[in-house]
């Protein structure tokens, strides 16, 4: 999801030159901060999460839940004991196992449970922990989120869960990171007679209960990461398509207010479809035809939650802000096709398929999400269309800190990691020069870590060895480093050189660089002067290529 700021202007050569790397201030996290985001320690990484049956009743009036979620799991090693996670406002009932019940104890949000027995290395268990309480209400979903409580213009109820970054154990019990995505779910969600639940996956069942409420039951066939389960409360319309893909009939289901059923069928017809060519294409097929494609209409702006996408983009072209549709790229491009559709849905292949096992690298899931609106400009409006889409994105740079955040925290990097990621990506493109083969990349990434968990190297590493060029360098520098590098030129004996200052340490790139007039030919910048071997350059006539790359330039 991209997050909802004003656009910045990029900083002038100046401020750029004065700077410099002067380092991001060192944070100071807490034991809480730890024991939520270290996914190796030994009470999580003792088993393999490989079910849940979420089963959730919602109190609406009293913004109440209860219910239980039932663990099944692959022990990775022997074991008494074991972490989940639970917002610590919300009550554990009890936890039960093979008919016990299990002493447990609470720090902050994690939950530690002993068993009576060992439980031995390769064995499949299982056990449930029944819960309640009032969860967090999102302030401003879904930046700020939890459950949003609200009602539509009709004054029919109307909630939603939205928990990236805050997590999902905000609202049900689970191993609340995302290095162990659960194999598969079962997701129970119950709600007053008169209103549905739309979750992720299929619906399997739908059964009405003796209490005034109604269950239904949807199920997810494909890994999913925990903020990505969703439960959607409303007076819920339901229209559906098919689009014939890569792997066959995929089924487009979409579930909006009545009364904007006409709005949403005109809206959904234009977006989706060429949405999924276009990222078929560049991707490789849609990650979850077992499951489905869904949007779901929401009360607030959008979020990937996988199979069913949460849609609030009051069906306008562009991202919607204060009333109307605006382009974030400010290129006039981003007008011509609804924002959040696009975006939310390229995260199907980038967040939801592939997932970064620590929050500090969600510039995977964002960058590359980012990157995809330039593609899918590019598919319909040609490729300069798409370069030009990307490069207005640097409006939006702040360059405050790094974009990978800290590891073993549950800490996301800067905000940079969606538009300074997108202009990176590009960057990388235009390095390989190989247009095809920019395009199997894209495509690799989504068949070598097709529905895994990936790490910082597993994807520097894979477009290193595919591309044969390594970036490792260029990598540390947009991403590790906040400022930008500066290219400098001087005249030596009648000779042009040029290295980069003010860069991550041993820095190497080449660049595009031109007489005026003429064609563009590649330079390999280090930090060590480098002569401009291109017939009749000088300092004066040297055109850098800075419409592709994000860099300064400074000419003595």
């Amino acid at each position: 999801m991209k997050l909802n700021r004003l656009l910045l202007v990029v900083l002038g050569f100046a401020s750029l030159t004065a700077k410099a790397q002067l380092g991001t201030p060192k944070e100071t996290f807490t034991k809480a901060d730890t024991l939520r985001g270290d996914f190796s320690s030994p009470l999580r990484a003792c088993y393999d999460i490989n079910y849940y049956h979420l089963d959730v009743k919602f109190d609406i009036d009293n913004k109440f839940i209860s219910g239980s979620t039932l663990f099944k799991f692959t022990a990775t090693q022997d074991f008494t004991k074991l972490q989940f996670d639970l917002f610590a406002n919300l009550k554990v009932e009890k936890v039960v196992y093979k008919g016990q019940e299990l002493p447990y104890t609470r720090e902050f949000n994690a939950v530690f449970v002993t068993f009576p027995n060992t439980i031995a290395k390769g064995s499949l268990d299982e056990f449930t922990v029944y819960y309640s309480g009032n969860p967090v209400i999102a302030k401003n979903a879904p930046w700020d989120g939890g459950v949003v409580y609200t009602v539509d213009s009709l004054k029919r109820p109307w909630v939603a869960t939205a928990c990236q970054g805050l997590g999902a154990s905000v609202w049900w019990p689970n191993k609340d990171q995302q290095a162990d995505e659960v194999d598969s779910a079962l997701i129970s969600i119950s709600v007053p007679n008169g209103l549905k639940d739309v979750s992720n996956g299929r619906l399997r069942k739908v059964t009405k209960l003796k209490d005034g409420y109604t269950r239904f039951d949807w199920f997810v066939d494909n890994p999913i990461n925990n903020y990505d389960i969703e439960a959607n409360i409303g007076d819920y319309t339901h229209f559906n398509d098919t689009y014939n893909g890569e792997k066959g009939k995929l089924t487009l289901d979409y579930w909006v207010l009545p009364y904007h059923l006409e709005q949403a069928k005109k809206q959904f017809g234009l977006n989706v479809a060429p949405m999924i060519k276009a990222f078929e294409h560049w991707f490789g097929p849609y990650p979850f035809y077992e499951d489905g494609y869904k949007l779901i209409e929401t009360p607030h702006l959008g979020m990937e939650h996988q199979s069913g996408t949460a849609y609030g983009n009051h069906f306008v072209n562009g991202y919607y802000s204060r009333g109307k549709g605006i382009d974030l790229s400010g290129t006039g491009w981003g007008l011509k096709w609804d924002y959040i559709i696009v975006h939310e849905s390229g995260h199907e292949w980038f967040g939801n398929n592939i997932t970064s096992k620590d929050l500090a690298d969600m510039w995977i899931h964002e960058s590359f999400t980012d990157y995809s609106e330039s593609l899918f400009v590019e598919t319909y409006y040609g490729k300069q269309a798409g370069l030009e889409y990307v490069h207005g994105l640097r409006n939006g740079i702040s360059n405050d800190r790094p974009v990978v955040g800290p590891y073993g925290v549950n800490k996301e990097g800067s905000e940079d990691m969606y538009d300074k990621g997108s202009v990176l990506l590009n960057m990388i493109r235009t390095i390989i020069n190989d247009d095809e083969k920019w395009r199997d990349i894209l495509r690799g990434l989504n068949k070598t870590f097709y529905h895994k968990t990936v790490t910082y190297d597993d994807i520097t590493g894979f477009i290193n060895k595919e591309s044969g060029i390594d970036f490792t360098s260029f990598f540390d520098q947009y991403l590790h480093h906040s400022t930008l590098p500066i290219l400098v030129f001087n005249n030596y004996k009648g000779k042009l050189y040029c290295h980069w200052t003010s860069c991550a340490p041993g820095l190497e790139m080449p660049v595009r660089m031109k007489v005026k007039g003429g064609e563009y030919k590649f330079v390999n910048v280090g930090q060590y002067p480098t002569a401009v071997n291109i017939d009749g350059v000088t300092e004066d006539n040297v055109e850098v290529d800075t419409f592709n790359y994000y860099i300064g330039v400074l000419k003595n």
